[in-house]
């Protein structure tokens, strides 16, 4: 079989914007024309993973359960794993790994649903995560009503209930961005109004902790209007106390400018809160890959550059 890259997708800094984060060990959570609100083709991820010396990936395309949502039934999970396994075949010569998983949008209701789907339809790394649907209170032409003279836990508890329950699932290796409501409430509610009532997290924190559910450290938020991840370090820190053992992080990327942004602060940050290593999984049991750039040692891992 023979493919052809589009080019290295990494681009030099300009205009005093910051060096592209590079020589890292993993960004686990990607999306691709595979997902409705993408249009990076896969090829274009591994050149950028290569270029970086990032030497493994994981593609993980939405699938979401309501008819409503955009991803329903948007791609067929055969589509979805030959595109991956294709690209893992083709760029294993340049030192990458590429991975199969899958970002399933979780609904209470949908709970059966998707624990039998899982079941049918292996994939090397699953991240259940919360999202905004048509019926949100969260959205744009709703917030500023649902806002208006509620209290934060008021305003927070639909969205944070559903990612309770999916943290106490157990359904998944990783829980996303578990307060990625705070980009639909800003500037409404801050972070500041969150990072100011820190207890509306154990719920969810305790539910990973019983599940042995990683947490995911989510940089998108770094190029959202939060400024800061989903969650912030706060966050990470207090699942640790709580007996937190597994974390993961990725940059959420949708466009090519994004791959792996923010990741290397997303990595240190997991480094300070205590973490010596990732959670990942490549189809079997889970493996830790250890954090070695946070501690100044670059990566050795066998990427050549194109």
């Amino acid at each position: 079989m023979t493919r052809t890259a589009a080019g290295p997708a990494a681009q030099p800094a300009v205009d005093g914007a910051p060096e592209p984060d590079r020589d890292l060990p993993l960004d686990s959570h990607l999306h691709t024309t595979l997902s409705p609100d993408s249009d990076v083709l896969i090829d274009l991820f591994c050149a950028a993973a290569v270029e970086r010396s990032i030497p493994e990936i994981a593609v993980t395309d939405h699938v979401d359960f309501d008819p409503r949502y955009p991803a329903y039934d948007f791609a067929t999970y055969r589509d979805r794993e030959r595109q991956v396994r294709e690209a893992a075949e083709a760029w294993a010569e340049h030192g990458l790994a590429v991975r199969f998983g899958v970002e399933v949008t979780y609904e209470r209701r949908h709970e059966a649903e998707i624990r039998n789907w899982l079941a049918r339809h292996p994939h090397d790394f699953v991240i259940g995560s919360v999202h905004i649907g048509p019926d949100s209170p969260y959205r744009l032409e709703n917030v500023g009503a649902w806002v208006a003279g509620r209290s934060l836990m008021s305003i927070v508890e639909p969205y944070f209930a559903e990612v309770r329950g999916a943290a106490a699932s157990g359904l998944f290796d990783t829980v996303g961005h578990i307060d990625f409501v705070k980009r639909y409430l800003h500037p409404l509610v801050t972070a500041a109004d969150f990072a100011a009532a820190p207890e509306l997290y154990d719920p969810i924190l305790r539910a990973l902790v019983d599940t042995g559910t990683a947490l995911e450290v989510n940089t998108s938020g770094l190029r959202q209007a939060p400024a800061e991840t989903y969650p912030p370090p706060s966050v990470v820190e207090r699942y640790r106390e709580l007996g937190g053992g597994a974390v993961t992080t990725g940059s959420d990327a949708h466009r090519i400018e994004s791959f792996a942004h923010g990741l290397g602060a997303g990595y240190r940050m997991i480094r300070e809160a205590g973490f010596e290593a990732v959670a990942f999984r490549r189809g079997g049991e889970r493996v830790a890959v250890r954090i070695a750039h946070a501690e100044g040692v670059p990566n050795r891992s066998p990427v050549r550059s194109l």
